[in-house]
């Protein structure tokens, strides 16, 4: 899996971190906030509804933003697009600072990938505030293993015009990084990402997230390997 290997990149949500059951509780608690409609809402269709608009609308210029509309348009909220955007982030900012975390073993994982020489990357569609949030203020990243301090490169939503599944984050890190696409190996847990890995090229692991199994067999299919955990390849590679 490592062999001939020079640059390692990394997603952030659901492959780094635990935070997709976190994104899936901000936005139950943000339908029931401006839900004007009696719609019952559960984690699982929450999920999929999300990453469903958020794969529609992978080529706008504000995904969020569109996402926030759908939501205002299916729960009738008489909220403003922006006032939604705002409210959500809101939520999940006590989260995003007090309760996100390292995935099992992730950190030892990318101290020791660090102490072997590969260079690092994280490429995220998350938002550059919600990465500044993850790289200064959330203590259990910085104890355990400081984003700044292992990784060479940190590509957000605003580096790119079209987010994953499309290729261009991938894309554009081979450019500036100045690498070969076979000298790369891509870590992602959704199936946006894995497509995006598989659209650009590149060898992927599939990281296990237990949010992803409602596409786990399309997962499987796209993805070079497939990894139930950090721990697994620690004691297999390392």
């Amino acid at each position: 899996m490592f062999k001939n290997k020079k640059v390692i990149i990394f997603d952030m949500d659901g492959t780094l971190i635990d935070s997709v059951g976190m994104w899936n509780n901000v936005d139950k608690i943000l339908i029931d906030q401006i839900k004007s409609v009696d719609i019952i809402t559960n984690e699982v269709d929450i999920q999929l509804q999300r990453d469903s608009v958020l794969r529609q609308f992978c080529n706008s210029q504000n995904t969020y933003m569109e996402y926030c509309a759908y939501l205002k348009d299916k729960y009738g909220s008489i909220l403003s697009i922006q006032q939604i955007h705002d409210k959500r982030y809101e939520i999940a900012h006590y989260f995003m600072v007090n309760s996100i975390d390292y995935k099992k073993d992730a950190q030892i994982f990318i101290k020791k990938l660090k102490s072997e020489g590969y260079r690092l990357v994280i490429a995220t569609t998350t938002k550059y505030t919600n990465m500044q949030i993850y790289r200064n203020q959330n203590i259990n990243i910085i104890n355990k293993a400081s984003i700044d301090t292992y990784f060479d490169a940190i590509y957000t939503r605003e580096d790119v015009t079209q987010i994953k599944p499309n290729p261009e984050l991938y894309d554009h890190i081979m450019n500036y990084l100045n690498v070969k696409k076979k000298d790369c190996l891509v870590f992602e847990d959704s199936l946006v990402g894995i497509l995006a890995a598989h659209n650009a090229k590149i060898e992927s692991v599939a990281m296990y997230d237990k949010y992803s199994d409602q596409e786990r067999n399309e997962i499987d299919a796209y993805s070079t390997y497939q990894i139930k955990d950090y721990t697994f390849l620690l004691n297999r590679y390392f």
